[in-house]
């Protein structure tokens, strides 16, 4: 799973291309000023739930969570994407992903232009080909 200061990176990224993060069922994500950084939420029907209202979005946790959190601002969310979901963010740039022999094992990510962004975890190698630094 990504870092979330990579999923930082990333909202702020996709912000700037004018592709702010929709959420949807079974998207993960943490509170961006939480105390616990740890905490990683899944939006789901009946529990975690994504409000539309006339003056923003609002995240609203149903029933007991260990927070006891009644709701918050899409700002506030920070989306934690899998790996799929990095893979429709390259859109038609996407060409493979690959998984490459060895201890550890790695992931090689190319894309239309002939580039190859290596990572030891397929997100990363991902991350990687969108443009975002990942720690080495």
């Amino acid at each position: 799973m990504i870092t979330r200061d990579q999923a930082i990176a990333l909202r702020d990224l996709l912000r700037e291309q004018g592709r702010p993060w929709a959420p949807v069922n079974g998207d993960r994500f943490m509170v961006a000023d939480a105390i616990d950084l740890d905490d990683v939420f899944v939006v789901a029907d009946m529990t975690i739930e994504v409000h539309n209202l006339p003056t923003g979005s609002l995240i609203r946790f149903n029933g007991t969570t260990e927070w006891a959190l009644d709701s918050i601002g899409l700002e506030r969310a920070v989306w934690l994407p899998w790996e799929h979901q990095l893979r429709d963010l390259l859109g038609e740039r996407f060409v493979s992903l690959e998984r490459l022999p060895g201890d550890p094992v790695g992931w090689a990510v190319m894309l239309d232009d002939g580039s190859r962004h290596v990572d030891i975890d397929a997100e990363l190698a991902l991350l990687r080909a969108l443009g975002i630094t990942v720690a080495e």
